[in-house]
């Protein structure tokens, strides 16, 4: 897979962007370098090929994560307040993004003063020749919920006029890449102790130098000299018995379907059948299996015999039970909801969309801001014109969130008519383009729509009736 990523990108653009190397050699040469490897994750793999290949539980919560991940919109604007755009990032962090509507006003406030109205295009239109932005985003999402890291390569010229600046990007195989310190680095230092990145398929590698990988990572305990904390740790570790648990299940409810039943032995009542009796009997038996005629399935028996089961019945095993215990440890981990699995045990229509916004909030949320953040310090400020720019990704018009929505609007509305904001203010809040209209942003309150000054004064306020 490395030697085809390599061959990809040198047949897109012309010119090969990467070292390679044979597995024998690395050793030696990165002694020779005087860096090291790093002690990573090596159940990565299984994690793909036991995991989201085969397991129907796996494959289809990180297929609803990355669905819905790719389906969140997305904008670019321009930083107009620094001040307003640091409070927003406090707000933000505060709250771990999980607003009141209240906080959702004072977020959209803060959003408009930060930000320019002028929306940005992406600066490329798509992130390299064989996938789209769509696709990109999809599969950010399973390499991250899969193994906890995502390595983006950002392949850039390394002269002429757009030297520097990315002309395209890769998600690298997760599960493949190793990272490669530097040479005697204090791995409690300030500096990156990060010499590159190697991705290996088979018996070659790809080396990519530290400065063109960005690197976007889950929390990890895990810490040790040889580095294990420079990765992420994926969720899937913590439920590695439960899926291969489920994946053994599968696999003994298809062997006893395959068998017709339980195993067992034909056996003489009185007198014991020789070997010759038992033979025949077998192969009778399988004459009877393989015909589909009705009569093929009677046959005659001149001795009495009975039947002794060695095995226990998929009723006994109740393989079905487990897998539903399994199914629901597997969802914990991934942080995803068991009751959005299309079970039968779901819950009510109330409850799927309680938790369909949970995870929005929990999950797909939290995940993305990784992703934005990283694009935003490490991507966007190469492309000119894009310095002051910030990527953002908006959960609000999903349908899951239009209920906070309406609760955030009906807030809007009650501060229009305390005087608190101007219609203006509140078009920014319901995401309308503002009106140029100086009435529209006067400040005005419920009764007869005066202005607030117009509400203050003595000749319009009412006397309260006499005692």
């Amino acid at each position: 897979m490395a030697s085809r990523l390599s061959n990809i990108i040198s047949a897109a653009f012309g010119r090969e962007p990467i070292n390679v190397s044979y597995n024998k050699y690395n050793e030696a040469f990165f002694s020779w370098l005087g860096a090291g490897f790093t002690q990573y994750d090596t159940k990565a793999p299984t994690y793909i090929s036991e995991g989201y290949n085969v397991n129907p539980i796996v494959f289809s919560v990180i297929k609803q994560q990355a669905t819905k991940t790719s389906s969140i919109p997305y904008y670019i604007k321009d930083i107009e307040d620094e001040k307003a755009k640091s409070q927003l990032n406090v707000l933000l962090k505060a709250t771990n993004n999980n607003l009141t509507p209240q906080q959702q006003i004072k977020k959209l406030t803060l959003e408009n003063k930060a930000f320019s109205d002028e929306l940005m295009d992406m600066p490329l239109e798509v992130p390299n020749p064989l996938q789209s932005w769509t696709e990109f985003h999809d599969l950010y999402k399973t390499f991250y919920a899969l193994t906890g890291n995502v390595y983006i390569y950002m392949l850039k010229p390394s002269e002429g006029v757009n030297a520097g600046t990315p002309i395209a990007i890769y998600l690298l195989p997760s599960h493949l890449t190793e990272i490669v310190v530097k040479p005697n680095v204090n791995l409690l230092g300030v500096e990156s102790p990060i010499h590159s990145y190697l991705l290996t398929s088979g018996n070659q590698c790809v080396s990519f130098e530290a400065e063109n990988v960005i690197h976007i990572k889950s929390s990890n305990p895990n810490y040790d000299d040889n580095g294990s904390h420079l990765y992420g740790m994926s969720r899937l570790q913590a439920g590695l018995k439960n899926m291969a648990s489920s994946n053994k299940a599968l696999d003994l409810n298809i062997k006893t379907l395959q068998s017709g039943g339980a195993f067992g032995f034909i056996h003489g009542t009185k007198i014991p059948l020789d070997v010759n009796q038992a033979k025949e009997i077998k192969e009778r038996l399988q004459e009877m299996n393989k015909s589909d005629e009705d009569l093929a399935k009677i046959a005659g028996m001149s001795a009495e015999v009975a039947f002794t089961r060695i095995s226990l019945t998929t009723a006994e095993l109740q393989p079905f039970e487990y897998l539903k215990f399994d199914q629901k440890q597997i969802c914990n981990v991934l942080g995803w909801s068991d009751n959005l699995l299309n079970n039968d045990d779901g819950g009510k229509y109330d409850k799927q969309l309680q938790e369909q916004k949970r995870v929005v909030t929990d999950n797909i949320q939290p995940d993305l801001l990784l992703l934005q953040d990283a694009l935003n310090k490490y991507f966007l400020p190469l492309f000119k014109g894009y310095e002051k720019s910030e990527l953002i990704y908006d959960i609000s018009e999903l349908p899951e969130m239009q209920q906070d929505t309406k609760t955030m609007v009906d807030w809007a509305v009650m501060l229009l008519d305390r005087g608190v904001v101007n219609r203006n203010e509140v078009r920014d809040i319901v995401t309308f383009a503002k009106v140029d209209d100086d009435n529209m942003e006067v400040f005005t309150v419920a009764n007869d729509l005066l202005t607030l000054d117009e509400a203050i004064e003595s000749e319009f306020n009412i006397e309260p009736p006499k005692q």
